[in-house]
């Protein structure tokens, strides 16, 4: 069963504090993984060969809301941790309630934080909290015309709204 990758976030901290003493480099990402879909594999697997251990963390279906929208998400959080726990290049899963990552990667200190390449260095607001841990963020991992909302738009378009 893949639920064994969904940790809380105290037990992963205690997780990640081991590995970093073992001299393990551990990867986090974070974000909504509404629907999942082609390019996050992608930018999945990538964030992964940057490291030893990477670590997923889902924003809260009340954060996804705030985040994006009354009718986001379009799938539960729990089902959204399930689904990329089934995921062979994923490590690790927590779900956070927090508009963003700030708080939980103060607590994880990552050695490498990766965003997609929809971002950019200096937009990123969890930048100086992984810096000031010792750890770097890597952005540009991107894979074109492959997002949750593009995927939305083409639903939309070829089955109307309601």
């Amino acid at each position: 069963m893949t639920q064994n990758k969904i940790y809380t976030r105290a037990e992963l901290s205690l997780q990640l504090k081991d590995l970093r003493k073992q001299g393990r480099v551990v990867v986090t990402t974070n974000g909504c993984f509404d629907v999942l879909h082609l390019g996050h594999l992608r930018y999945l697997q990538a964030a992964r060969k940057l490291g030893d251990h990477l670590v997923v963390a889902v924003n809260s279906d009340d954060s996804v809301r705030k985040l994006k929208g009354e009718n986001r998400p379009l799938v539960p959080e729990d089902e959204r941790a399930e689904m990329l726990s089934g995921l062979e290049c994923i490590d690790y899963v927590v779900i956070f309630p927090e508009l963003t990552p700030i708080e939980l990667l103060s607590e994880l200190k990552p050695n490498i934080h990766v965003k997609g390449g929809d971002y950019k260095l200096e937009q990123l607001v969890e930048r100086e909290i992984v810096e000031k841990n010792g750890g770097r963020v890597v952005v540009g991992i991107n894979v074109p015309g492959k997002s949750t909302t593009n995927l939305i738009e083409v639903i939309c378009e070829q089955y109307g709204t309601s």
